[in-house]
């Protein structure tokens, strides 16, 4: 499947600071990609990079197979941008302010019409058209911003903090929006200040530090990354019948420990032996309650990566 976004080697300098220093990653095609860092770390100035918003020092950005060129129009019609700050006419209703969008973009007559709004729909504000946006709650600004992103029908949606300060019912609305886009084959390229928004949409994820790429792939790939060892806790039922050393012979297990009914054990995540724990276990006819792994989550990946969070 060819790539919707290749970049390599991207670079930006502003004098002698280097904001952006040899950044490389791969978007598949109709795939989520979640761009994480702490603040300052390089997020936007990559997406603005990228986008043409500002003129990279060096490296090459392809899209869809196509080299992007910095007055490259046609390559700009296949990508929609929602930004960080908030940008549309407080003077404009809604509709008024996704078809002046949508203009820009070249869509006219019935095709813009229709195109507004099916926008408007993606995000639930087709019952607030005829309103201005200044009228509306930040959730509903967000989401504006977004439609006024999505009318042209882009192949590739960039969204850079799309829902700070919002609340839970519009990001819900948003993420689901999200969700929607990709099942329609939509590539999205996602920063975001939340773990939790990240885990539920990103396919793949890329860390960026100090304008570094320090670590990309799936979560379970980050996860292995910084973590080698897994905790598992077994509820049994006759705890006399656990022989601990049978159980430490297993391959990949790395410390069994017996308190009361519960059985702690520490196992190699690269071997995932839990399959054959259970089956010593009942083997010798010790019936299990409950089994529970703990789950590592995004957050102590990216504290172990960076070592901050992400608001530091």
């Amino acid at each position: 499947m060819q790539a919707a976004l290749t970049v390599k080697g991207l670079t930006k300098k502003f004098g002698t600071k280097v904001a952006v220093d040899d950044v490389s990653f791969t978007v598949p095609t109709g795939k989520i990609l979640g761009l994480l860092g702490p603040n300052g770390a390089g997020k936007s100035t990559i997406i603005n990079m990228v986008t043409g918003l500002l003129t990279k020092t060096s490296g090459e950005v392809t899209l869809f197979g196509t080299a992007m060129g910095p007055h490259d129009m046609g390559n700009r019609q296949r990508f929609g941008v929602v930004p960080q700050e908030l940008a549309m006419f407080d003077d404009l209703s809604a509709e008024e302010n996704v078809r002046y969008f949508g203009g820009l973009y070249g869509l006219r007559g019935a095709e813009l019409r229709q195109s507004v709004a099916q926008a408007l729909a993606t995000v639930e504000l087709t019952k607030h058209r005829k309103q201005r946006p200044k009228t509306f709650s930040g959730g509903m600004q967000r989401r504006l911003n977004i439609a006024m992103a999505i009318v042209h029908h882009p192949d590739l949606l960039f969204m850079d903090e799309p829902t700070v300060g919002i609340d839970p019912q519009s990001r819900n609305y948003i993420l689901t929006a999200i969700e929607e886009m990709r099942a329609r084959g939509i590539t999205v390229i996602y920063t975001s200040h939340y773990m939790e928004e990240v885990e539920r949409l990103a396919d793949k994820i890329v860390i960026v530090d100090h304008g570094k790429v320090i670590a990309s792939g799936t979560e379970e790939e980050l996860v292995n990354l910084v973590m080698d060892q897994r905790r598992v806790t077994i509820v049994i039922d006759q705890p006399e019948r656990v022989v601990v050393s049978e159980l430490q012979q297993i391959a990949g297990v790395q410390q069994v420990t017996l308190n009361g009914v519960n059985l702690h054990i520490a196992v190699a995540i690269a071997s995932n032996p839990l399959n054959q724990i259970l089956m010593a276990l009942i083997q010798r006819d010790i019936v299990v309650a409950s089994v529970d792994q703990p789950r590592i989550d995004l957050e102590t990946v990216f504290l172990n990566l960076t070592g901050r969070t992400l608001r530091d």
